[in-house]
């Protein structure tokens, strides 16, 4: 038997096995799936709808969130992003100027790299 003939017998060999596994994982997942179908609990009714924005009365103090220190801390959050971001564009021009300026005095020098 050739090579050749080997690696015919042989990848039809593993198409069939590659076939056989994909065939039962999807047995599998349908299995799967049925059996959550049927098991699942049946809807119960949802409480009736409210009339329109009902305000919680009487909160106690430990489930209180006071707004202030939140918003202040959510804007410098965002000041120092922009800050960040605006300083590492600012040394990443710096960069650029500077191998500008060596390419530049590499033309002028008439040095070639």
């Amino acid at each position: 038997m050739t090579k050749v003939e080997r690696r015919r017998t042989d990848g039809g060999a593993r198409a069939k096995a590659v076939w056989g596994s994909a065939l039962l994982a999807a047995a599998v997942i349908v299995l799967m799936a049925t059996a959550m179908v049927t098991t699942a609990p049946a809807p119960t009714q949802p409480p009736p709808a409210q009339e329109g924005f009902v305000p919680v009365q009487d909160v106690p103090p430990d489930e209180q969130l006071p707004a202030a220190p939140l918003v202040i801390a959510a804007y410098a959050v965002a000041w120092i992003a922009v800050v960040l971001y605006l300083w590492s564009i600012w040394q990443r021009l710096a960069r650029v100027e500077r191998e500008m300026a060596a390419v530049s005095r590499r033309i002028q020098g008439g040095i070639r790299q």
